[in-house]
């Protein structure tokens, strides 16, 4: 008995214990739970801010190894070789704008753009706008000469001469810091490719720019030599406007620390920069030179492409122009006189201001008005349409003006109202008589729509510029923009003229 009640006591304590140890494991493992819950929570979180989002990312056009174009027309380069390997390691997408290096700050700053990528030094001054991800690349400034020139071996013998750098870059600001100490003038271009232009045609005496551009193009036969050792210089960053998109540069920080840690950002760098990740001087003959039936083969297809966005928005942006036309010229010669003021107000306003501050104010500055992005189709053909416009209603005007005074007499002598003998009388005649200069105008449209590239749209000369940024070819790629567009405009006046006597019968 004592047994039965020795072993029954035992087997409640065992119970007992035994509940205990359930417990606490059952709390152990509760605790581990939601730990291992939170953090898989923390970690949903942080990659649900950027998973399935689509980024737009404005960049340079000319900067070469970071981002320029391939023979296929793709964008290339370590910027964008490391942003796209983050985007994918992060779960989220990014349009390229490939617009320039201010335009892309400007588009940034009217949101038509998240972030910027685009080879930029972080500074003090810039810390104060933007919010930047950790450095990606340490960088340096060079300078480089002709390479026929055997004058200049180092800045001491710059003194009364001209140094040309890229606007807001690196190389600018070691420039001008160093102008007065040893007495030289800085001129600064948007540009990689125009300034080693202007130093091989003697326009500028030597060049200050980023120690891996310089020697990537002399690598790819850019014509100029070194004559520095590098300057050490600053970080470049991936920008975002301050206090703004947080959750894209936490992701950029992110993907950068993953892809050095799985070594693929050295693989990036050792693309374009060679295994030590630093570009090796070389001269220009240490590049095989394509002739130039190859660089014309090459760049046909982007050629083509960029004609095509030209010939496109000009059509568009003719119709609506000439729609402007035709409504505010009656306008302007209608007896209503506050309707012709306001047509000799539109004149005014657009004759008498140029036509990139429109394509700027449309891209860049309406969407802070109205808080929405503009496509970029869409501010190119309004700034064409708006600026040829205005000319077309001066055109339309003049032409119905030109038609004899008596016609109107006449027609009205026999009975017709004023708007029967606008349109039966005098408007046939002023057709014939606008229509050349009509002609005209759509000439000068079709070459203004090359202004447009500075906001990035993809016309003819912003392909040429994209081709040239890559093999620094720039002259024979400008040969082959110039041929292409007179054959265009040739071709565009003759079948033109040939509607034009159709039309008047002539």
């Amino acid at each position: 008995m004592h047994i039965e009640k020795f072993n029954a006591a035992v087997m409640r304590r065992a119970t007992q214990w035994r509940r205990a140890f359930g417990m606490l494991l059952a709390l152990v493992l509760c605790v581990a739970g939601l730990g291992t819950v939170g953090v898989s929570s923390a970690q949903a979180a942080q990659v649900s801010e950027v998973q399935g989002k689509t980024f737009k990312v404005a960049t340079d056009t000319t900067f070469a190894p970071f981002e320029f174009r391939d023979s296929s027309g793709q964008m290339v380069g370590i910027d964008m070789d490391l942003l796209h390997a983050i985007a994918k390691d992060q779960g989220f997408n990014v349009q390229i704008q490939s617009l320039g290096f201010n335009a892309a700050l400007q588009a940034m700053s009217s949101g038509q753009a998240d972030g910027v990528i685009a080879g930029m030094t972080i500074t003090d001054e810039r810390k104060a706008i933007y919010d930047f991800s950790d450095s990606y690349f340490q960088s340096g400034v060079q300078m480089a000469i002709a390479k026929n020139n055997d004058a200049i071996k180092g800045y001491e013998d710059l003194k009364g001469k001209t140094v040309v750098a890229k606007t807001g870059a690196e190389g600018e600001m070691f420039a001008k810091k160093n102008a007065s100490k040893y007495g030289y003038t800085v001129k600064s271009v948007d540009q990689s490719a125009t300034m080693y232009e202007m130093v091989k045609s003697g326009n500028a005496d030597a060049v200050v720019d980023d120690y891996p551009v310089l020697a990537y193009g002399i690598q790819q036969g850019n014509g100029l030599k070194t004559v520095t050792p590098k300057v050490p210089g600053g970080d470049y960053g991936f920008a975002v406007n301050k206090g703004q998109n947080a959750d894209l540069l936490k992701a950029f920080n992110a993907g950068l620390a993953n892809l050095k840690k799985s070594g693929e950002y050295d693989k990036i760098l050792a693309k374009y920069l060679g295994e030590d990740s630093s570009v090796k001087p070389a001269t220009a003959d240490s590049t095989a030179k394509k002739s130039f039936i190859d660089l014309a083969k090459d760049a046909f297809p982007a050629l083509m492409t960029g004609l095509k966005n030209t010939m496109l928005i000009t059509a568009i942006s003719f119709v609506i122009a000439l729609v402007l036309g035709i409504v505010l010229g009656l306008v302007r010669v209608s007896p209503n006189k506050p309707l012709s003021w306001v047509a000799r107000v539109y004149v005014a306003v657009f004759r008498g201001t140029p036509i990139l501050v429109w394509a700027f104010f449309f891209y860049f500055g309406i969407p802070q008005i109205i808080g929405h992005s503009i496509n970029i189709w869409v501010a190119g053909a309004l700034t064409l349409s708006l600026n040829a416009g205005a000319y077309l209603v001066e055109i339309v005007r003049g032409a119905i003006e030109s038609v004899n005074n008596g016609q109107m007499e006449g027609a009205r002598s026999l009975g017709l109202s004023y708007n029967q003998a606008m349109r039966k009388v005098i408007l046939p005649q002023a057709v014939k008589i606008g229509t050349p200069a009509i002609i005209n105008q759509l000439v000068i449209m079709l070459k203004d729509s090359s202004l447009l590239l500075a906001i990035g749209f993809g016309e003819l000369l912003y392909q040429a510029q994209q081709i040239y940024a890559a093999n620094f070819r720039v002259t024979e790629t400008l040969l082959m923009v110039g041929v292409i567009y007179f054959v265009a405009i040739t071709l565009l006046t003759w079948l033109a003229n040939i509607v034009d006597r159709r039309m008047n019968k002539r």
